[in-house]
């Protein structure tokens, strides 16, 4: 397997909705790229990145892969990403690690929720794009129609450079409108042709506008521009190629991979116009926000990004990367910069869906994988000693968790190391035991991504588990501000046992969570018992008040207390700051919190009047409506008890028609009159009786 330099590498993620064609795509570059030596079909379960039996099942990418060709002795990396929703986090990593995102839009549909995610996240990372409008061969599909709407939400700057030939079932080819030349496509093979007489005006003047738009971009063309009303062929080609480069240009491609056209001038386009690892630093946040730049270097100490680990029940843990700068050897010992400790590296591989190629080393600016490290995971830099650090990926916190339970004995003992195992494969997921309940809790970012994962529990690991209702993370807070005592006191013969706290609690803004003060003075409690009585409030806190939710947003500061020199010890301390804590919240007007969503919802304005109502009756608040084409986009805060069931109903209202996006965006109080209900399904829940309201 050749090794190829910064230079001849083109890494590129494949972005978009779900239902565009992104994995389709991905099979048939690589199939006219001559990477593969058949044409997968999704629908088959065929395709080389949807290899998960998951995957194949569903027809939908769960989660991303790679995979690679050689086009004019340039290898592009492809990394296939989801575009549904609950899986975007994925989209997210792998534009971390890319040099430019095609943007893929169905040509019926145009923009959907998810085309604005990602284009949002590509933005951020100020990352190049290109447009692939797809499936031009289907019913009702439209370059103009697409082009407004992609316009309408991302500007003026996303220009054609092909023009189609035919639409809908009579699509054959494209006009490249940089050579001005026209291909028709029989079995995916193209046939060059001058552009055809009919079309030769709408050529003429889209080119033009591109011509425009180039030197637009660019201050130096801009003038010759302006001097001579037309650039030379060679100022259009650099100059597209910089605008592109700069995120001033976003150039609009024709494809249909289903039929397997348009996929050679794609293919060229990306050689052409997309930025090497070489020509283009990759940009990432630093935890304070700042965006830095990570340059590519052939030379220098070796540095990798782990971007992805991949749980494998037979080859372990698999770990994708990318190369910063220098290489990575196959047999060597490199440090994780991360975690400050040796990793040993065996066999180096190159991937090609669930194919891996083994390879003696891998370069700066390209992408590839190894088995079975110990210690490092996603987000972890491994290289020289030396080598740099880089932000780490940062992924959506859990929104809605369900209690399951193994089918069986041998289920349960297995079900920790499994969810351990997938929990590194996808960081958006997370398990805890209910320390009252003793129930597994498993967290995730909606209920298709939770069946996932219980699904994947039974077909990797063969652990089978119940899904219950889901859980909603309330929380728990106070309203008032008061001082609490509490006093723990045993004589049992011998050494007793003895603590006196006192604490005051005060209400803080939401989002604080939790926070102590120590304002004793005096010595009245000894220095080395604060801690302890710290540790009783949090161990207090976590088991709630009203419902036997966390207790959050609020400050305990310890003021004063008394102890006795022979029976005072840690425990007792933690005991009498339990006291306080059952003291104080009986006092401090506690209260129910609730999660409260950011909802997108994507239908035809048809519908639009109909699906206010159902948010307004799910007492979410509408925040803003507008309109795309014949699409609208409403905007809500909804709470999320009220959007557990919205998906099946969002499909039935509009035949499968809209769709929507759903991420948290805030605390905050129950209604008093719902307080009742919450408390007394929770306390049922834990095998309690439901207490009076505060």
């Amino acid at each position: 397997m050749k090794v190829y330099d910064a230079a001849s590498l083109r890494n590129v993620a494949l972005v978009g909705h779900s239902g565009s064609g992104k994995t389709q795509l991905v099979s048939a570059l690589l199939f006219d790229a001559g990477g593969v030596t058949r044409l997968g079909k999704v629908d088959d379960g065929t395709s080389v990145t949807d290899y998960d039996e998951e995957e194949i099942a569903r027809k939908h990418t769960l989660a991303a892969s790679v995979a690679y060709a050689e086009w004019n002795k340039t290898k592009i990396n492809f990394i296939d990403t989801p575009g549904m929703a609950n899986f975007l986090s994925d989209a997210r990593a792998a534009l971390r690690v890319a040099d430019a995102a095609l943007i893929v839009v169905d040509a019926v549909a145009g923009v959907e929720v998810s085309t604005e995610k990602v284009w949002e996240a590509a933005d951020e990372l100020t990352l190049p794009r290109v447009v692939v409008l797809n499936r031009v061969d289907r019913e009702r599909a439209s370059l103009d129609r697409s082009l407004e709407s992609l316009r309408s939400v991302f500007g003026r700057t996303i220009v054609p450079i092909q023009l189609p030939i035919g639409e809908e079932k009579h699509f054959k080819g494209v006009i490249d409108l940089v050579a001005m030349k026209a291909y028709t496509f029989a079995d995916g093979k193209p046939s060059e042709a001058a552009v055809p007489g009919a079309m030769s005006g709408a050529a003429q003047t889209a080119r033009e506008a591109l011509i425009e738009m180039v030197a637009e971009a660019d201050d130096a063309l801009m003038e010759k521009f302006f001097d001579a009303g037309t650039l030379t062929q060679e100022e259009l080609i650099a100059g597209l190629k910089r605008g592109v480069a700069a995120g001033r240009i976003f150039p609009l491609v024709l494809a249909s991979a289903t039929v397997n056209i348009g996929m050679q001038p794609l293919l060229d386009a990306i050689v052409n116009y997309v930025p090497s690892p070489m020509e283009r630093a990759l940009r990432a946040k630093t935890p304070e926000g700042e965006v830095i730049e990570i340059a590519a270097r052939d030379g220098g100490s070796a540095a990798a990004f782990v971007w992805k680990t991949v749980a494998d029940p037979f080859a372990g843990r698999i770990t994708l990367f990318r190369v910063i700068s220098g290489s990575i050897k196959a047999d060597t010992t490199v440090h994780n910069v991360t975690k400050d400790l040796q990793e040993r590296l065996g066999h180096l591989a190159v991937v090609q869906g669930k194919t891996q190629t083994n390879v003696p080393e891998i370069k700066a600016g390209d992408i590839g994988a190894v088995a079975k490290l110990k210690e490092t995971q996603t987000g972890d830099v491994i290289g020289d000693k030396g080598a740099g650090q880089v932000p780490p990926i940062k992924f959506p916190e859990p929104v809605i968790s369900y209690a399951i339970e193994p089918k069986s004995r041998d289920d349960e003992e297995k079900i920790s190391t499994a969810l351990h195992r997938l929990q590194e494969e996808d960081p958006t997921i997370n398990y805890t035991r209910d320390q009252q309940t003793k129930e597994l809790l498993l967290a995730g970012q909606g209920q298709s991504h939770i069946e996932v994962t219980v699904a994947k529990l039974k077909r990797r690991f063969g652990v089978e588990v119940t899904l219950k209702l889901p859980r909603i993370p309330y929380r728990e807070t106070i309203t008032a501000s008061v001082e609490a005592h509490g006093r723990h006191k045993k004589q049992t013969g011998g050494h007793g046992q003895f603590g006196d706290c006192k604490v005051k609690f005060e209400p803080l803004p939401r989002g604080s969570d939790f926070q102590f003060a120590n304002d004793i003075f005096g010595g009245s409690i000894p220095r080395q018992y604060v801690p302890a009585i710290e540790k009783g409030l949090q161990d207090s806190r976590m088991r709630g008040f009203l419902a036997g939710y966390p207790m959050v947003d609020f400050r305990a500061t310890v003021f004063d207390g008394s102890y006795h020199a022979v029976d005072s010890n840690e425990l007792s301390f933690k005991m009498a700051a339990s006291l306080a804590f059952k003291d104080g919240m009986s006092r401090a007007r506690p209260t129910l919190l609730e999660p409260v969503m950011n909802v997108e919802v994507y239908a035809p304005s048809d519908f639009a009047g109909d699906l206010m109502g159902d948010l307004n009756s799910r007492r979410g608040r509408i925040g803003g409506m507008d309109t795309r084409g014949a699409m609208t986009i409403i905007r809500a805060k909804v709470p999320m008890s009220e959007m557990l069931t919205y998906e099946q109903h969002l499909t039935s209202a509009t035949g499968g028609r809209g769709s929507y996006h759903m991420e948290f965006d805030h605390y905050e109080e129950v209604p008093s009159h719902l307080h009742a209900k919450i408390i007394a399904a929770s306390k049922a829940e834990r095998g309690a009786e439901a207490p009076e309201e505060v």
